[in-house]
């Protein structure tokens, strides 16, 4: 399995990294983030917003589980943290296989919803400002897109 690190020094690096990765992404790609609380999933879910053209303002959909974004692609974010230890299938994939980008916070929690062919994601925080994102993609189709990332 191929994992690679890319270290960001600025929420602004951070958020211009996942701008470009939405740039290589299709509808019905699915992205997992993983990280501690504070560690930039959200900022980096608003890179992707933003490099699908989406304006509106994007925020932790804690509570709601998952929002809906329109840009050149629907982009759907969602945090299935409160769906831990649930055997529930909510619907998710109708997301998985529909006509956006799924862009998932805490991810473990659903694992069995997942499709097989996924980009993990995780971000570490290093310092104030630094962030570790390391990409794991899973499949020949995410294997080109991080390929491309990286060039």
């Amino acid at each position: 399995m191929n994992m690679y690190k890319v270290e960001t020094s600025s929420e602004k690096e951070t958020i211009a990294l996942a701008e470009k990765l939405a740039t290589l992404l299709k509808p019905g790609d699915v992205i997992t983030l993983e990280g501690d609380l504070g560690a930039g999933k959200t900022t980096f879910t608003k890179g992707i917003a933003k490099g699908l053209g989406i304006t509106r303002t994007l925020s932790s959909p804690t509570f709601t589980i998952i929002k809906e974004y329109e840009g050149r692609v629907p982009l759907y974010h969602m945090d299935v943290y409160r769906l831990e230890g649930t055997e529930e299938d909510i619907g998710l994939e109708e997301y998985f296989h529909g006509n956006g980008i799924s862009v998932v916070e805490w991810a473990q929690f659903i694992e069995d919803f997942l499709p097989e062919n996924k980009l993990n994601i995780t971000i570490k925080y290093k310092d104030e400002m630094s962030r570790v994102i390391i990409f794991e993609p899973i499949g020949d189709y995410f294997n080109q897109v991080i390929t491309e990332l990286m060039q």
